[in-house]
């Protein structure tokens, strides 16, 4: 299979783009980059666990959006932007200590839009959370 990707991609520069966000504040690492998916995780820690002990739903989404918003900014030609438009979480099962590691694939690439598949799994490889993000693609300007 040939790489999607429009624009050099590695685990250093996607780390490289961390500092000062709020998965960096959280903990978010990125672990593997494919052909055509982007792997990273967070952890279930004081950080990120709601007051029942379990991780916060809104911390599954950063992770997610940060997994797919990444692979459609270096999916999307050179110039062009990627903004997300939509997201959504199903939360599927808790988690109350570890990592979760979510694996990003394209469902769609399009001239304007992409979107793309987000699955995130316990240490024992349990579906925590499934996500699709819908990003829209901008031309360069000027």
């Amino acid at each position: 299979m040939p790489s999607i990707w429009k624009k050099p991609i590695s685990v250093e520069i996607l780390s490289g783009l961390m500092p000062n966000t709020a998965g960096a504040h959280l903990g978010l690492e990125f672990l593997e980059v494919g052909d055509d998916f982007i792997v990273g995780r967070i952890p279930v820690d004081d950080r990120t666990r709601q007051p029942y002990g379990l991780l916060h739903g809104g911390v599954s989404v950063v992770l997610a959006e940060t997994l797919g918003s990444c692979g459609a900014a270096f999916a999307a030609p050179e110039g062009h932007r990627a903004v997300g438009l939509d997201i959504n979480a199903n939360h599927l099962r808790g988690v109350k200590s570890g990592w979760v590691t979510g694996t990003a694939r394209p469902v769609h690439i399009g001239r304007t839009t992409q979107v793309w598949q987000i699955d995130l799994r316990n240490e024992d490889g349990d579906m925590t959370c499934t996500s699709r993000i819908t990003m829209a693609v901008l031309t360069p300007r000027g």
